[in-house]
């Protein structure tokens, strides 16, 4: 039987004369892979602070087993900004005695490229404090990974991750053996990672056994028999697992719950988008051109991020933007956005942007300071006009998009100055859509959206008619609400991705192995005193063959894994696989000093 963790025990918290949690009583055990999901407001964080005992709970009681090592990421950090990186991560610890460690190894390469920290000017030398809150939170989160624990309580893990950081915390949090608490927007992420789910609606906390997709097979489901009153969120439900089990059925990782059920469920929901009828109101808004792009270069300030781009944009085209950060994606919006709001008169440095006659351009950036806070939310949703057809005969009034988004009666008159960062991000949305653009720019849309506003707005953008470009770290917005995938790579080109994510990923992952190679290729001519040409040879050819055993035992490690939690009722063969997994660490960690003693004559 799994060692229960934490105990949480008829737990209640008020905000003023709100309920957040009322009554709560749950468990964490060993082997656990919570994820937490729930609207902005409901009471995710404060569960999840109090699990930790860093927050009291009103009434109730929560508990830690004896010894716990328990370890947390908040949204806010405690680094120390005069420290260097080196000092918060690495702590103490010599040189020889960190890179001799594969998981620390591991940590630094996944988050930050490499092992030097190649994003940063000084490496793991750089002061702290003048950092970005991306920069800070991967150096947060590294601390706490290199770190040994029996739970790991997340908030929000994937903020200023971008797609490769995301893959690869997924895959580092699959095969880590301490128990996980997570709280995030990211749905591929919770798929990837998580088990079992806890759903934190008006008080309570419903659990699920599953990831994201077979939480949403589940609540469907339970709404469906519950015959509840909440028509509007469960068709929201059920288009979205219409979307799950037609368009992407493996992302269930069991077939947990009753699939004939489910399947039945959604048999009179039609697919989510109408593409064909879509293009036709497209090109009824639109004409023939968007944006024509020929031999375009894209700067920010004296970098050239992009050359002798050649490219269109056609109406009704649905486009997702990925790339590594600095490679020009946001740049590349502005240079369009530009060109519409002078109507072509501002140009790019070289080459020409040719913008459509027709194009009415809604551009949601990452700032949202432009908006009115002395106005209430339908106030300022009325500024921009009072009724908004949305495409296909669906018009609504600025009051009903509002709680659509999320904003109900009483919400809709809070002064926009009061708003969270989350509904201020709902509110931006709502402006852009009530001024009927038929070009959307969305620049990390799902920036503080929690996941039922999400569902909310791709429902709206499954039937809006017009052309879009998309950039976002979430995969699974991208997955749900584009057609065609583009990716910056960083070599000044865009290319097209047949497979999506997938590929872009690959690619990524080829071009780190290929340019891995030159800095030693060039270094080989300056061999180290002492050390002939022959030795250096066969240091180099011994170096390779501990290189293959070092990933045979990975791959061994990572089967051993999936053996123990598949087989995790049955002690005496988990307690075999154990043994096997602890030797295994032994020669791992002598072959790791092998490798560094050879890496030195090579």
């Amino acid at each position: 039987m799994a060692v229960n963790l934490v105990n949480v025990e008829n737990v209640s918290k008020v905000y003023g004369t709100r309920a957040l949690l009322d009554g709560v009583s749950l468990g964490v055990s060993e082997g656990d892979r919570i994820g937490v999901v729930g609207r902005n407001g409901d009471g995710k964080t404060t569960l999840i602070r109090m699990l930790a005992r860093l927050e009291e709970a009103d009434t109730g009681r929560v508990t830690h087993s004896g010894g716990l090592r328990l370890g947390v990421l908040t949204q806010h950090d405690s680094l120390d900004p005069k420290a260097t990186i080196r000092h918060e991560v690495i702590g103490d610890m010599a040189d020889h005695e960190w890179a001799g460690s594969a998981k620390i190894r591991d940590v630094l390469t996944g988050l930050f490229g490499g092992l030097g920290l190649p994003g940063f000017e000084h490496g793991l030398d750089t002061v702290i404090g003048p950092l970005s809150g991306g920069e800070r939170r991967r150096i947060a989160l590294a601390k706490l990974l290199i770190e040994e624990q029996d739970l790991l309580v997340l908030d929000e893990p994937t903020n200023h991750l971008d797609v490769e950081g995301i893959a690869w915390l997924a895959g580092h949090l699959q095969v880590r053996r301490s128990a996980l608490v997570c709280v995030t927007h990211d749905r591929w992420f919770l798929d990837q990672v998580c088990t079992r789910m806890w759903d934190v609606q008006r008080g309570d906390v419903y659990e699920y056994e599953g990831g994201y997709s077979d939480y949403v097979f589940a609540r469907a489901e339970r709404e469906r028999i519950a015959a509840t009153e909440e028509v509007k969120r469960q068709n929201l439900m059920r288009k979205e697992l219409a979307w799950l089990r037609r368009g992407a059925p493996a992302r269930t990782s069991k077939p947990r719950f009753r699939i004939e059920a489910a399947n039945a469920l959604i048999a009179d929901v039609p697919e989510p988008r109408d593409s064909t009828e879509l293009m036709k109101f497209a090109n009824a808004r639109l004409g023939k051109t968007v944006f024509d792009l020929e031999d375009v270069t894209v700067t920010a300030g004296p970098k050239t991020l992009l050359q002798h781009l050649t490219w269109q944009l056609g109406p009704g085209d649905r486009v997702g933007l990925v790339g590594v950060n600095g490679a020009g994606k946001t740049s590349l919006l502005r240079a369009l956005a530009d060109a519409a709001a002078t109507q072509g008169e501002k140009q790019p440095p070289a080459g020409r942007v040719v913008v459509g006659k027709t194009v009415r351009l809604a551009y949601l950036s990452q700032d949202v300071t432009e908006l009115p806070g002395q106005l209430r939310v339908l106030e300022a949703v009325q500024q921009i006009r009072d009724r908004v057809d949305l495409g296909k005969g669906r018009e609504m009034t600025a009051g009903q998009l509002c709680e659509q988004f999320g904003f109900g009666k009483e919400k809709q008159w809070t002064p926009v100055g009061d708003l969270s960062g989350g509904e201020r991000r709902r509110l931006q949305l709502l402006r852009l859509l009530m001024d009927e653009p038929n070009v959307l720019f969305l620049d990390e849309p799902t920036n503080d959206l929690d996941i039922e506003t999400l569902t909310q707005l791709e429902d709206l953008l499954d039937g809006w008619p017009g052309s879009m470009v998309v950039i976002s770290h979430d995969r699974f917005f991208l997955e749900r609400t584009t057609d065609r995938t583009f990716a910056l790579l960083g070599d000044r080109a865009l290319r097209m991705l047949p497979r999506g994510i997938d590929e872009y990923l690959e690619r990524r992952r080829r071009m780190i192995e290929e340019a891995a190679p030159a800095p030693a290729a060039a270094a080989a001519p300056q061999q180290k005193a002492g050390v002939s040409a022959a030795d250096a040879r066969a240091a180099k050819k011994e170096l390779q063959k501990v290189e293959r055993q070092l990933d045979k035992i990975s791959e061994r490690e990572t089967k051993l894994h999936a053996q123990i939690a598949e087989n995790a009722t049955d002690f005496e063969r988990v307690a075999k696989l154990d043994a096997e997994l602890r030797e295994l660490s032994g020669e791992r960690e002598e072959l790791e000093l092998r490798w560094l003693e050879l890496a030195e004559n090579a």
